[in-house]
């Protein structure tokens, strides 16, 4: 039996994060999962009932809140503690939350929870697994969504008024904004890891995840798939090998295609990049993390 492929991920607990890696443990090939997650009663419980192959598969939970800083300086340590120095194939981040910008934001930040949990904490995530993921050439997955196409230019000036806490900006304003910000990260990676390979991808209109019900959405709805096809698109980013030569075209629909760059292209700007991709120290001195 060939060697396990190691992943470490967020958002996998439920949704279309939990039946990607449901999918995967029904595969021959098998994976080593180190899983974040905040209850991990309810996490391990829920994998305990997949009655996966254990002889092929291994699946630890660990803690994580990704409203939390702290909790993501802890998970890195644990998940580095368990990978054990093996090469780490995955990084997975398809956590996202609903949250508006009408209170304060998460353990003092000066940001709303949606931004701190759909950028902030992952990009932090990837400073502090960056070592690892250089040596390991790895393959970093960006959970993205079609929704970046509502920024225009004329928003950008706008987004670190409405990303901050208590805005009064609304959860679908804040889910696009800080999806949009998510991609900039994922081409900050792109450049700033050369040796590794970054996918951004779009499961498509979901309906039936809490994130999509809680926005509204329907089965009734044109393109609407459900949460099985979601997951398939989404590991559709961990297995295609065919990329396009232009290395700025790493946005992968929910059919299988490469978008052109003119969808996406306020992405690209290096300048913008840098102003919301912060360094791991500017990150930790923010937040009140720095010693």
């Amino acid at each position: 039996m060939s060697a396990a492929k190691n992943v470490i991920a967020t958002g996998a607990s439920s949704g279309l994060g939990f039946e990607a890696i449901k999918q995967l443990l029904q595969q021959s090939e098998p994976y080593n999962f180190i899983l974040g997650a905040r209850s991990i009663a309810k996490a391990q419980a829920a994998y305990t009932e997949l009655e996966f192959d254990t002889a092929k598969h291994t699946v630890h939970v660990l803690p994580l809140d990704l409203a939390d800083l702290r909790s993501v300086q802890g998970f890195a340590q644990q998940a580095l503690a368990q990978l054990g120095g093996k090469r780490l194939d995955y990084l997975f981040l398809n956590a996202g939350t609903l949250d508006d910008a009408k209170g304060p934001g998460p353990h003092g930040s000066s940001w709303c929870e949606g931004y701190v949990v759909n950028h902030l904490a992952q990009h932090y995530l990837v400073h502090l697994l960056r070592e690892t993921l250089t040596v390991s050439e790895s393959r970093l997955v960006f959970v993205s969504s079609g929704s970046i196409r509502s920024i225009g230019a004329n928003d950008l000036g706008d987004l670190d008024i409405g990303l901050k806490a208590d805005s009064g900006a609304g959860i679908r304003a804040i889910y696009s904004a800080s999806k949009f910000v998510g991609l900039l990260g994922a081409h900050y990676w792109r450049r700033e890891l050369p040796s590794c390979r970054v996918v951004a991808v779009s499961p498509g209109l979901i309906p039936n995840t809490k994130l999509a019900s809680d926005m509204g959405l329907s089965m009734d709805m044109p393109d609407a798939k459900a949460i099985p096809e979601g997951a398939q698109n989404l590991l559709r980013a961990w297995s295609i090998n065919d990329f396009p030569a232009d290395r700025e075209q790493i946005f992968l629909t929910s059919w299988g295609e490469w978008w052109p760059k003119d969808v996406y292209g306020l992405s690209l700007d290096p300048n913008l990049q840098a102003k919301w991709c912060l360094s791991r120290e500017e990150i930790e001195k923010a937040e009140g993390l720095a010693a």
